[in-house]
């Protein structure tokens, strides 16, 4: 899935945002695979206007929330570098479907908007 993203990223002439995006997409898919139980995710990478919109669909009710992790566990960070990274693009993230799918719009920076 990072390179089905990392390749709509070029595509859309977009390589400046990759770095941000693979670790959303990773994470975001990671906290599906982990914690929905289901065998059906899908990844959806759109470009809209001034936005790059980002979604991972598992299709299990359940709203996704940052968590603060103990300094010594292993996991429990993830969302915690979304809602970081989306920030710092400008953008915003959330739940939506009932908590089935997690999303985030990140801002197209001026110098690459077609």
């Amino acid at each position: 899935m990072r390179r089905i993203a990392a390749a709509r990223l070029r595509y859309c002439g977009l390589e400046a945002m990759t770095a941000d995006v693979m670790l959303i997409v990773s994470e975001l898919l990671t906290n599906a695979l982990l914690h929905s139980g289901t065998t059906e995710i899908s990844l959806r990478i759109a470009v809209e206007g001034e936005s790059l919109h980002i979604a991972v669909h598992d299709g299990m009710p359940g709203g996704a929330a940052p968590t603060t992790a103990d300094d010594d566990a292993e996991s429990g960070r993830g969302l915690l570098l979304v809602e970081a990274l989306v920030k710092e693009n400008g953008g915003t993230w959330g739940t939506s479907d009932a908590g089935a799918t997690t999303w985030c719009s990140l801002t197209v920076p001026a110098e690459d908007r077609q």
